[in-house]
């Protein structure tokens, strides 16, 4: 029986799976952090032309 799960990938691959997952999460929320001032003046300026 212990033979069969150490053989067994399917558990790895699904690790593998989440730890690329909760990597993308992070570059995407650190991008979303760095770009924050620069887009919240992207739309003042924006909002300025208008008035």
């Amino acid at each position: 029986m212990s033979a069969r799960f150490i053989h067994d990938a399917r558990g790895a691959t699904t690790i593998e799976y989440a730890l690329i997952t909760g990597l993308i999460f992070l570059v995407i929320v650190s991008a979303v952090g760095l770009l924050n001032g620069s887009v919240t003046a992207l739309f003042a300026t924006i909002a300025d032309a208008f008035s």
